[in-house]
């Protein structure tokens, strides 16, 4: 997957013609997030954009992680990405590249500027870098090292960085596929440090390496990230390289249109998982976080594949609605097979202190048909299927008893006698059978139904009574009431 250093024609000019970094080759892209924490939102929507057009144009969609903060880059958050980009289904078509790891590579670079006359070693001191930062900010101008104009062979026997000579005049363009073209005058780029005293190199050099050596065509990322093109754009040029194709991605924004935070809610994609969201849901609901198509809503993964350009992202921030997310997921939710959804219910129900046995698993897949109409997550879904979790003999809340009048209770026992001996329990024929005894009743189902529902739920939350039935199956459903009947007597 990795190349060297092959050469692309260098271009004179410092301010180029924009059109010329469009790479003429089959598309990769890539994302690169730093292991060092949580991975949030915006990064999965940075990678769900990168997957897509790498769909789209039938190229590649890589992952490297940028590790080269030691301290911070664990392989525990490594793992974080590893789970989270797996759960969103946004496999990478090959093996992760670790930016630490290619540090070597890094270095040969830097030498390479050297010997181009692209770069130089700068020896100032601590102290007159210091004195230089103070008569720039004097001046209202950028830092320009004394070192950069002296010869190459004047190499003092101190610490030195090695930094990029930016041209001091004309200006850098970025023709950006979603910003547009942004222009950068050159003499407000200082000459950015690509190596550091120790010998480590700098981010926006590891960057460049790495894209490079991955043949990189697309570099889709957040526009916190657009300063860093310009330099990044000063690098190739450099080096001689094919510049690629820029796309910098608006922030999300919270509901009420600022920077999102903690107090708007879930940020990382484990707690989007953990909420009880689909991982189809989110995608779908990403897709939707700045770009779209016409008025589509709910879309499958092969139409966004079919219908995803970068260059159709708007640029104003995407604002995060907790409404859509929840109406998509209850979509997904409605759409997904039951046997999955039982699969998914599983950990959270245990989590409750819920054990599940044989038994149960039937008795999920056949409920959660019956009862996911109005969930708007995996959690609610797990509360609407507690009740057929029950074991008997339930013992009846205080408050449901009260329900339990002597003349509903004459009723039930008749209503129970009556579902004995039924030879469909379908949720259709319950239904008229149910009604057919209300007749005969001669009252309305509102008399006996709220007690009946709440017998059959043991207190818990119970969809409609045929379905109620249906869910707990003939035995259980009679069983229920027999209990909830002998506990008055």
């Amino acid at each position: 997957m990795l190349r060297g250093p092959a050469q692309a024609a260098t271009r004179a000019a410092a301010s180029p013609d924009p059109s010329t970094s469009m790479p003429d080759r089959p598309v990769v892209t890539r994302i690169a997030p730093s292991p060092t924490g949580m991975m949030h939102i915006g990064t999965a929507r940075t990678a769900l954009f990168n997957w897509l057009y790498a769909r789209h144009t039938g190229g590649k969609f890589l992952l490297r992680i940028e590790d080269t903060d030691r301290e911070r880059s664990t392989a525990e958050a490594v793992q974080v990405i590893f789970d989270g980009l797996e759960w969103l289904g946004l496999q990478p078509d090959a093996e992760p590249v670790f930016q630490f790891s290619r540090a070597d590579r890094h270095r040969q670079v830097v030498d390479e500027l050297l010997a181009r006359g692209a770069a130089y070693r700068d020896y100032m001191t601590p102290e007159e870098l210091e004195a230089e930062r103070e008569a720039a900010r004097a001046e209202g101008r950028v830092v320009r090292s004394p070192w950069r104009d002296r010869s190459p062979n004047d190499t003092p026997d101190r610490p030195f960085v090695v930094r990029l000579k930016t041209p001091r005049d004309g200006e850098t363009l970025v023709d950006d596929k979603v910003k547009g073209l942004v222009r950068f005058q050159n003499q407000n780029l200082d000459d950015l440090i690509l190596l550091r005293t120790d010998g480590t190199p700098t981010y926006n050099l590891a960057v460049v390496v790495d894209d490079h050596d991955m043949d990189v065509t697309h570099v889709i990322r957040g526009d916190d990230h657009l300063n860093n093109a310009a330099r990044q754009t000063l690098i190739y040029q450099g080096l001689g390289w094919e510049v690629p194709a820029w796309a910098h991605l608006p922030l999300i924004h919270g509901p009420d249109g600022a920077k999102l935070s903690k107090r708007h809610g879930a940020q990382a994609v484990s707690e989007f998982a953990d909420m009880g969201y689909l991982p189809e849901a989110m995608r779908n609901y990403l897709a939707k976080l700045g770009w779209g198509h016409g008025d589509d809503e709910i879309f499958s993964d092969d139409q966004a594949v079919h219908w995803f350009d970068v260059a159709d992202v708007v640029s104003a921030p995407a604002r995060l609605d907790w409404d859509k997310l929840n109406h998509l997921n209850n979509h997904y939710i409605r759409e997904a097979d039951a046997s999955r959804l039982a699969d998914l219910l599983t950990p959270i129900l245990e989590s409750r202190e819920w054990t599940l046995g044989s038994r149960d698993r039937t008795v999920l897949e056949r409920t959660i048909p019956l009862v996911r109409e109005g969930a708007r997550t995996l959690l609610e879904l797990a509360d609407a299927v507690v009740f057929v979790l029950k074991r008997r003999p339930l013992h009846l809340p205080e408050k449901g008893r009260a329900m339990l009048t002597d003349e509903v209770q004459a009723r039930l026992g008749r209503l129970r006698d009556d579902l004995a001996p039924a030879g469909d329990w379908s949720p259709h024929a319950l239904e008229e059978r149910i009604r057919a005894f209300a007749e005969r009743e001669g009252v309305g189902i509102g008399k006996f139904g709220p007690a009946l529902r709440m017998v059959l739920g043991g207190g818990a939350p119970a969809p409609d009574l045929a379905s109620t039935l249906v869910s707990l199956g003939r035995d259980e459903s009679l069983g229920r009431l027999d209990d909830a009947l002998s506990q008055l007597r």
